[in-house]
């Protein structure tokens, strides 16, 4: 029998492995509140939207269907991830191990803002990519520019929306939760505005090299259909 090999592309592997590096490396600079002028925000802000920025170039260059396999892959490496760390946390240090406090601050993740967090970002991505898709079909492949940014507005506010009451109700006051939730998403969509020239100039190239630019017409968008691509 004849075995047929399948393709991969490179580039896609790479945004694939970079997407993953994002969602893990924005879950251990959550751990530190930075201040960014008057503005207090945690170190995720510095790297979790550009996997946001990778959802609209994977999406626009090869579809939904491979931003549906790219969410759940970086979904799946990062809840391994968090087990992993979860899992050793827990084990007791060796007896000459004097950094548990420290070593729990960064990696002990508490099961609510865990949960939380990967459902804003299943909810978000996809709203993202749901987004992008439709309005490029819409647009005739026209704006990207415009379906970028507006697919991240409804991504990240779908994310915040999600987030913060469920992992910081009865946490910190109330009266704070839409205002974290409002400058979350400003700032994480002006990071992609700003973001947005060497976004156009990826997607370009990216298009140029593969010979690929998909439009969504006549696919499910069901998020459970991995494998559909």
């Amino acid at each position: 029998m004849k075995k047929i090999r399948a393709k991969v592309s490179v580039l896609f592997m790479f945004f694939s492995i970079l997407f993953t590096v994002c969602l893990i490396g924005a879950n251990l600079l959550e751990t530190k509140q930075i201040a960014v002028g008057p503005i207090n925000l945690t170190g995720g802000l510095l790297i979790f939207p550009i996997s946001y920025i990778i959802n609209d170039c994977v999406c626009e260059v090869w579809g939904y269907s491979k931003a549906r396999l790219l969410i759940w892959m970086g979904f799946l490496m990062n809840f391994f991830f968090v087990s992993v760390c979860a899992l050793c946390d827990i084990i007791p240090g060796a007896p000459y191990w004097d950094n548990d406090a420290g070593f729990h601050s960064i990696f002990g993740l508490a099961p609510r803002i865990a949960a939380a967090s990967f459902i804003a970002f299943i909810a978000g991505s996809f709203v993202n990519a749901y987004v992008m898709s439709r309005m490029k079909i819409s647009s005739k492949g026209k704006n990207f520019s415009l379906r970028a940014i507006l697919s991240t507005v409804f991504g990240e506010s779908t994310d915040s929306i999600i987030f913060f009451p469920l992992a910081l109700y009865n946490v910190i006051p109330d009266a704070e939760i839409p205002v974290l939730m409002f400058w979350q998403v400003v700032l994480k969509t002006s990071y992609e505005i700003i973001a947005l020239p060497i976004t156009i100039r990826v997607v370009k190239f990216v298009k140029n090299y593969e010979q690929e630019d998909v439009y969504d017409n006549s696919i499910s968008y069901n998020i459970l259909k991995i494998f559909n691509l």
